[in-house]
């Protein structure tokens, strides 16, 4: 099965998700299917399982091994095992080959089921809701035909397969003067990494949830700026966001914000894994100042500084 390449207008808060099951033995003995999915964006293609079976040397119980995909050698996960569900495993299995934060994954499962188009609106934050399973990697829940598909974040358990050191070393860079920059993400630990790197570069932020929090506290600035008498970068000089979000996504936030006449005079940087030179285009079309991966996003505090000083200058 190879990627639909559905084509979506950007900005309208959609996406399409690719949705698949790991079925699973229930306690009386009858099998039971859980449903995930993720963003097509992600997905090069779907191939039959090669097969593999776990290694007791291997540097992760979730890790099958290698196989060759045409240029790439790639690593295969048992996302059941990284989940922490008992899979019952099947001829039919099947691999999710990935391709994000410049790296190419294969993630085993039971099979594939279909492709919906998904509006960011519809898909219920994890917040409250606690599954039985890898609670850290679903941000989010859509209820299609019945049943709720989880959305997992691949990134989360890419990162737990390979975590970073910590760095505590001096920043590499360090704002001349103190910015105020808002910033939008629904992971917990990105929001804190952020929060750990703008402070250190001379930052005063302001971090949200998602795009919609992102947007109402933005408009509330603007209030504030417009009730005062004050230009609007009094209170926020840049806009920093995740593109993946429930709610609202990144790239209908950048809409908004450059149709609205005041906050439209603020750069805005959007950052994510999905972020190709194929895909680029997306967030230029919502008027986007600057477009970062997720593995270079150290370059976040210092593209931000320069942005902001750049846009000030000509104010």
């Amino acid at each position: 099965m190879n990627q639909t390449n559905i084509l979506l207008e950007t900005g309208t808060n959609e996406l399409e998700i690719l949705e698949f099951h790991i079925d699973t033995l229930g306690e009386d003995g009858g099998r039971e299917t859980n449903y995930f999915g993720v963003n097509v964006a992600k997905v090069m293609e779907v191939i039959a399982s090669p097969g593999l079976e776990a290694q007791p040397s291997a540097p992760h119980p979730s890790f099958l091994g290698l196989i060759p995909l045409r240029a790439h050698i790639l690593p295969v996960i048992d996302l059941a095992v990284w989940l922490g569900i008992n899979k019952v495993n099947s001829d039919q299995d099947n691999v999710i080959v990935t391709e994000f934060s410049q790296t190419v994954t294969g993630f085993l499962v039971s099979g594939v089921t279909e492709i919906h188009r998904v509006g960011w609106s519809e898909v219920i934050p994890p917040d409250g809701y606690m599954p039985k399973v890898g609670i850290q990697a679903i941000i989010g829940l859509v209820e299609r035909g019945g049943h709720f598909i989880q959305l997992l974040d691949l990134e989360t358990i890419l990162a737990d397969l390979a975590p970073e050191e910590d760095d505590d070393s001096a920043p590499a860079f360090v704002a001349p003067t103190t910015l105020r920059v808002l910033v939008a993400d629904d992971s917990a630990t990105i929001r804190l990494m952020l929060r750990k790197s703008l402070e250190a570069a001379n930052y005063e932020p302001t971090i949200v949830n998602n795009g919609n929090e992102a947007l109402e506290t933005a408009r509330a600035l603007a209030r504030q700026a417009q009730a005062e008498g004050r230009p609007i970068t009094d209170f926020v000089n840049v806009v920093v966001s995740d593109i993946e979000m429930p709610l609202m996504d990144g790239f209908t936030l950048t809409k908004n914000l450059k149709a609205d006449p005041v906050l439209g005079r603020l750069p805005v940087i959007l950052y994510s894994s999905i972020i190709t030179a194929e895909l680029r285009h997306k967030g230029e079309s919502v008027g986007a100042d600057c477009q970062i991966s997720k593995p270079e996003m150290a370059r976040i505090p210092e593209t931000a500084a320069r942005l902001a000083l750049e846009r000030a200058a000509k104010a």
